[in-house]
């Protein structure tokens, strides 16, 4: 993780050694006794750590009652290889006789997740975004680090925040645009128009991808919202004009005076909604400091999409109806003189 390009504040999660009194059961030798780890165990523990037995009623207030070894048996290395562990057949060993007692260090605390042992190294990222930081760290730990059997890695922290947030708002935005096509739909009656306004979606996101680019290239989660917002406002510019389209043509309006009429008629109510938005984030955009972390990163994305998606909504929308309009006006609104208004135009 040192290797890597913008890793800061690298640091392992701190083991202090303290003074342990270890003791290693030697299994061979407890089982010609007819022994068990268990019942060693439970035996060490009641003697060390004390167990709880009964209870005592005193001044009507209840006290536990504890046994275990005395204080100074249970401080003396001696005392605990000499302490007497019962065999099945009600026999008494010393426990030295079916373990080693050694004086030793250890680490001050193990930390557990998931019935899993967790040791923690931290880094923070500085001057770089944090997936490409991240990807890069994962593929020089796969070409150079061989974990041993039972051991796993497991990348968290703003990282798994970060792609938690990513799926959800894919799969949220894909929901969105699917909901937002079936209402176009409904609304004017026709497959080719609804793609029409459709179309407005990737010319919007050109406009986002550019301004991305231009500012570093850095794709966040804030700026993933900033794409979702810039379809609904694209979907809306586009669904202006084709409305206006299919309402002139249902009266029987000649194609190239409504495209010009028409494209005219929404042309105020597009620009001022779209230098609305423009003035309104301008701001966040090119001005940065603190606590505009989230903001900043979204107006980017709004912005840039709004220049190419106004502009290019008032080209290609009406250049699609010059080219194709007797394919995209709904059928229930074309006049009975259609075919003279696309033959004339």
């Amino acid at each position: 993780m040192q290797t890597v390009e913008g890793i800061v504040d690298l640091q392992l999660e701190p083991q202090v050694p303290i003074p342990q009194i270890q003791i290693k059961f030697d299994r061979a030798a407890a089982s010609r006794y007819g022994l068990t780890v268990g019942a060693l165990s439970d035996t060490i523990e009641t003697a060390l750590n004390g167990r709880v037995v009964s209870q005592v009623l005193e001044n009507q207030q209840t006290f536990d009652l504890l046994v275990w070894l005395k204080p100074q048996a249970r401080n003396s290395l001696e005392m605990i290889e000499n302490l007497l562990v019962d065999k099945p057949n009600g026999e008494k060993i010393p426990l030295a006789q079916v373990a080693q007692v050694t004086n030793s260090t250890g680490p001050n605390t193990i930390n557990r997740e998931n019935v899993s042992r967790l040791i923690v190294v931290a880094a923070n990222a500085k001057g770089r975004d944090l997936r490409s930081l991240v990807s890069e760290m994962q593929s020089k730990i796969e070409q150079n680090v061989t974990l041993p059997a039972g051991y796993y890695i497991q990348y968290g922290g703003q990282f798994e925040a970060e792609e938690r947030a990513t799926q959800n708002i894919l799969v949220f935005s894909a929901i969105a645009f699917i909901a937002i096509t079936i209402l176009m739909y409904l609304l004017v009656k026709s497959v080719p128009s609804t793609l029409a306004i459709m179309i407005n979606l990737p010319i919007g996101l050109v406009g986002g991808v550019v301004a991305v680019a231009l500012t570093g290239g850095v794709l966040s989660v804030a700026s993933l919202v900033g794409f979702v917002t810039l379809f609904g406002v694209a979907t809306r510019n586009g669904l202006l004009l084709v409305d206006n389209y299919n309402t002139k043509f249902a009266e029987g309006m000649p194609l190239k005076e409504l495209l010009l009429k028409g494209s005219m008629e929404r042309l105020n109510a597009i620009l001022m909604t779209a230098f609305t938005s423009a003035l309104g984030l301008a701001p966040l955009a090119f001005f940065g400091g603190s606590g505009k972390e989230i903001l900043q990163p979204l107006s980017i994305v709004v912005l840039g999409g709004l220049f190419t998606s106004t502009a290019l909504t008032l080209l290609v929308i009406p250049a699609l109806y010059s080219r194709f309009g007797k394919y995209l006006f709904a059928k229930s609104q074309a006049p009975a003189s259609n075919n003279a208004n696309f033959t004339d135009s």
